[in-house]
């Protein structure tokens, strides 16, 4: 991964961020999207990981030690956010990594993403949900009891 927002490909872009720039100032990926962005580098094909599972995964990362000088919310240290922290990072910069490996809880996918995601879903063979009559659209769901990833060994069974 370079660092550099203007070298990313393309943004994984949520419906609220659809042809947003980047923030004011964002010549450097702030910290905390790097790290993001690289537990989602780390998803292995066919698997997928929430919002809250980066969350958590980055949460257990050791904080920094006083004399490294990175202070909580001061842009460079090593903050911790939730899961919606995590979707404006992937909505933002996610373009770069496999952002359809960061899902939503409920299998759900991305609205105005989803046939971009579902080509990547059946490329890998991560497991769906059939979409019932009702659903609009008749859009699958991922079926987050087979496809969700604890970041243990890639190729063992989540």
């Amino acid at each position: 991964m370079s660092g550099k927002a203007g070298d990313l490909p393309e943004r994984a872009g949520g419906p609220e961020d659809e042809g947003s720039p980047p923030p004011p100032g964002a010549d450097e990926i702030p910290e905390y999207a790097e790290r993001v962005l690289g537990v989602a580098e780390l998803i292995p094909p066919g698997r997928v990981m929430t919002y809250g599972d980066v969350a958590e995964w980055l949460a257990g990362e050791e904080p920094p030690t006083p004399s490294s000088g990175a202070s909580p919310g001061a842009g460079g240290g090593r903050r911790v956010g939730g899961p919606r922290q995590v979707g404006r990072v992937m909505a933002l910069y996610g373009g770069a990594v496999p952002w359809w490996r960061v899902v939503r809880a409920d299998g759900q996918l991305l609205p105005g993403s989803e046939l971009r995601a579902m080509a990547h879903y059946q490329e890998e063979g991560t497991p769906l949900r059939e979409a019932p009559r009702s659903a609009e659209g008749h859009i699958p769901r991922l079926d987050m009891r087979r496809a969700r990833w604890d970041g243990r060994d890639p190729g063992a069974p989540g």
